[in-house]
């Protein structure tokens, strides 16, 4: 079921690279570019900071989707999709934390 929403809502943020500014939020969002985007991004991992303070679980569930939705219309904007971080954890399964960090160094 959550696979689901996240295929669902990665559809319908490529539909909206092509709706009006007027008619949509995430089209919007699209048409002021990166800028406006990841401003957004950084707005919204304040509030899950604020919120896990804050100690109201529901609140944090509530500002990390928020948060999770800004960045899938990031990666979107990108021409990625959720699969693709799904993957990469999907790697990194089994992993150290710190060999995985290692295996990301450049020489």
């Amino acid at each position: 079921m959550s696979l689901d929403i996240l295929q669902k809502l990665t559809e319908t943020l490529e539909a909206r690279k092509q709706a009006s500014p007027e008619s949509s939020y995430v089209a919007r969002l699209f048409g002021k570019g990166e800028d406006a985007i990841l401003k957004k991004i950084g707005e919204e991992a304040t509030e899950v900071i604020l919120a896990s303070k804050g100690g109201d679980k529901t609140h944090l569930v509530y500002e990390t989707a928020d948060l999770w939705f800004h960045c899938m219309v990031l990666l979107a904007q990108h021409g990625l999709r959720a699969e693709d971080v799904l993957d990469e954890l999907a790697r990194r399964e089994g992993l150290s934390g710190i060999a995985e960090k290692e295996s990301r160094k450049k020489d």
